[in-house]
């Protein structure tokens, strides 16, 4: 069967949040997000393309509009948490260079500055790699965080006895 047939939910959510793929008119909370996380995300230039350049409201507008193309083509899951109890826009996270024939796709995550510590991408990133597994029956996640990203998920697992971090990283979940 061809993936275009999968019938892939909208929407997943976890204990606190609600993610979901990107709709036409979640530009502007795009946006009000990259713009306020800048900074941050600029620290990441071949991972986070959206950011290099000035971010608009018609840009992260346009960036929904072709993720939910890609969604619903099957091509890649971005998606976009909220969270439960407010409503509030949380980051990007998501599935992407999805390989359906060998059962593989490559997780990607960012969050909000002021979400910082609060454990809900790494909560993001559970729920989508159990979806992935349970639903879309993959059996291999990777994800591709940049050695030098103190503030990715996964960080802790690559750093020396004394304190300095090693080089490099693919973390898969496979089953």
């Amino acid at each position: 069967m061809s993936e275009i047939l999968l019938d892939i939910p909208d929407q997943i959510a976890s204990e606190r949040l609600i993610i979901r793929s990107p709709m036409p008119g979640d530009g502007l909370a795009l946006h009000a997000c990259v713009a306020a996380t800048l900074e941050q995300l600029r620290a990441w230039p071949a991972s986070l393309p959206l950011a290099a350049s000035e971010p608009s409201v018609d840009a992260s507008e346009t960036c929904c509009r072709q993720s939910r193309i890609d969604y619903l083509a099957r091509k890649g899951l971005p998606m976009l948490p909220f969270l439960k109890d407010s409503g509030r826009f949380a980051g990007a996270c998501g599935l992407h260079g999805i390989d359906w024939k060998h059962k593989q796709a490559e997780l990607s995550y960012w969050r909000h500055r002021e979400l910082q510590g609060l454990g809900l991408i790494t909560e993001a990133a559970q729920a989508i790699c159990s979806f992935a597994q349970s639903q879309l029956g993959l059996r291999r996640i990777a994800c591709l965080p940049d050695a030098l990203n103190l503030e990715g998920i996964l960080r802790n697992e690559r750093i020396a006895p004394g304190g300095s971090l090693r080089g490099s990283a693919l973390y898969a979940l496979a089953n």
